[in-house]
């Protein structure tokens, strides 16, 4: 079956110039089992899988099968994530391409039901849903089950895992008992297999495997450290390797929540993706991720389904996985359309059981990786500003800033050689004295420490050079945090995190120092604007405010 063609499953000419067009060469072994089984209306288990052509696998059967001059719902797809079910209506579009008259959408929350609606009266033959939307329109009689055919259960499994049950049976309840069922999952519980029994008539199973499950060019590492070591091994990864984009993967939303804080309080852009959040919420976040506003993703297992970013170069499993198969789809974030990538897997003790179990799963062994020391982490730094040194040196046209340095060193009795070792110095900010990870964490003039004041802990980081102070009217009293203060002015003037300097937090009102050059921006860009719910008024400090 694998050596089929598309030509061999006897598909239509328009779905054919779509598949070439969409760079397709040959039916993946899923396509070639699953396609001619759903096109003789079978029904059918297919578990395969993220990344193995499942959604080309049902879609092109359902285009094949809909009558283009009958304008009701003939297919429901059901999904359980809105990420998920736009990538899945986007490849039903683009195959159905060359197939007129035939209308897909895709209903989800988060979306403004009205314009879902007004889609739906046009005429819609296909409907690509979550459960909790689709029942809403079922509710509204916007969405009528009565002429479909076929109905499609994607990541069936993540539905259950989301608690989705009741809602899928009541769907299914609501559609005629001829109607043909198809399930596709990447793992089959019990709960599935209940299904099954119940929805479905002497459904065929079809099972791929991949033989290699982990994508060939994924570098993947595992690195020993403790669990009050993991952030600071995170950051000297990321500051290492500096990835374009990259996802940490937590097990728990309280966890993604902690390490975001921790990540954005030492001036990193990072921001979560888990269920807790609104649909409006997660919009958003993927928006700013796609678009390269944060560069690191902190997300859950269930809310990473359907993240579909190229440019991804790195993933961290920052909590070891509690699947082995969660493993090979956290590390299908990166790698994707021919390009190279890197997972590194953080474990300590007992954990390393858990890796080799992983290890055994994927038939592929991990790498051990040192944790990268301060010396790494320096000699990166001082690679990227050489580099970036020499591309100005190529450039040329420096005859203005030659004149001033060969009169500067007339006035002082340096050599030209302490001259470019003090601007390099002055480039790259403070040493970092600290080698060993346990005494004091890693980029000490952004990290956070502590004092007593009153028998209260104020936060605080160390101040830099050349800063303005200033004085925001929200403190302890709203909730505020340095990290909500980072966030804030980061987001809305654009300047890193890692430039701003001591924040000093008071019951009241707060103090933050940012460069002063940058000064003007924030006091604009942040004027009005809230933190924590709360409206703010922003300005220069002066000598005659409290500052104690």
């Amino acid at each position: 079956m694998e050596e089929l063609k598309f030509e061999d499953l006897q598909l239509s000419d328009e779905i054919l110039k779509a598949v070439y067009e969409m760079g397709f060469e040959e039916p993946s072994p899923i396509q070639s089992q699953s396609i001619p089984a759903i096109m003789e209306g079978k029904d059918i288990i297919g578990q395969a899988q993220t990344g193995t052509g499942k959604t080309a696998a049902f879609s092109i059967p359902i285009l094949e099968k809909i009558d283009p001059n009958n304008k009701k719902v003939q297919a429901v797809i059901l999904c359980p994530t809105r990420e998920l079910a736009i990538q899945v209506s986007t490849e039903v579009r683009k195959l159905a391409k060359y197939k007129p008259g035939i209308k897909a959408i895709p209903v989800y929350g988060g979306q403004a039901i009205d314009r879902q609606i007004k889609s739906l009266k046009s005429g819609v033959q296909i409907v690509i849903g979550t459960p909790g939307r689709t029942i809403d329109h079922i509710n509204r009689r916007t969405i009528k089950m009565d002429s479909v055919q076929m109905v499609v259960l994607d990541e069936a499994d993540e539905m259950l895992d989301m608690g989705f049950r009741e809602d899928i049976e009541l769907i299914l309840s609501n559609t005629p008992a001829d109607r043909q069922t198809t399930f596709f999952s990447a793992t089959m519980p019990r709960a599935i297999l209940d299904l099954t029994k119940k929805y479905q008539k002497d459904p065929i199973q079809i099972k791929v495997v991949r033989k290699e499950l982990t994508v060939p060019n994924i570098k993947q590492y595992y690195i020993e450290t403790r669990a009050t070591n993991k952030l600071e091994v995170l950051c000297r990864l990321i500051d290492v390797y500096n990835p374009k984009l990259s996802v940490a993967f937590c097990n728990t939303k309280r966890k993604a929540d902690e390490l975001v804080g921790d990540l954005q309080a030492r001036g990193y852009f990072a921001d979560a993706l888990h269920g807790d959040l609104k649909q409006a919420q997660r919009d958003i976040v993927m928006d700013k991720f796609r678009n390269g506003t944060i560069d690191i993703l902190v997300a859950t297992d269930v809310a990473a389904r359907g993240i579909d970013v190229d440019d991804v170069e790195c993933v961290f499993n920052y909590d070891l996985p509690q699947d082995e198969e969660y493993y090979v789809h956290r590390i299908g974030r990166t790698g994707r359309a021919g390009r190279e990538g890197m997972s590194f897997t953080f474990v300590f003790g007992k954990e390393m059981r858990k890796m080799k179990d992983i290890e055994r799963y994927t038939k592929h062994k991990l790498i051990k990786h040192n944790i990268p020391t301060i010396s790494d982490v320096e000699e990166k730094k001082v690679d990227a500003y050489f580099k970036e040194l020499t591309e100005t040196l190529e450039k040329g046209n420096l005859s203005k800033h030659i004149g001033w340095i060969d009169e500067f060193c007339e006035k002082v009795d340096y050599s030209v050689v302490d001259i470019a070792a003090a601007l390099l110095k002055l480039s790259l900010g403070e040493e970092i004295k600290q080698e060993i990870i346990e005494e004091k964490p890693y980029r000490e003039r952004r990290d956070f420490g502590e004092k007593r004041n009153g028998g209260k802990k104020e936060r605080r980081v160390y101040a830099e050079k050349g800063m303005v102070r200033l004085f925001i009217n929200v403190g302890r009293n709203q909730r505020v945090q340095p990290k909500d203060i980072v966030g804030a002015i980061a987001g809305e003037a654009g300047i890193p995190g890692k430039l701003v300097g001591t924040i000093d937090i008071y019951d009241k009102y707060t103090f933050v120092e940012v460069p002063k050059r940058d000064a003007k921006t924030v006091l604009e860009k942040m004027k009005d604007i809230k933190i924590k719910g709360n409206k703010i008024n922003i300005e220069k400090a002066n000598s005659g405010r409290k500052n104690n």
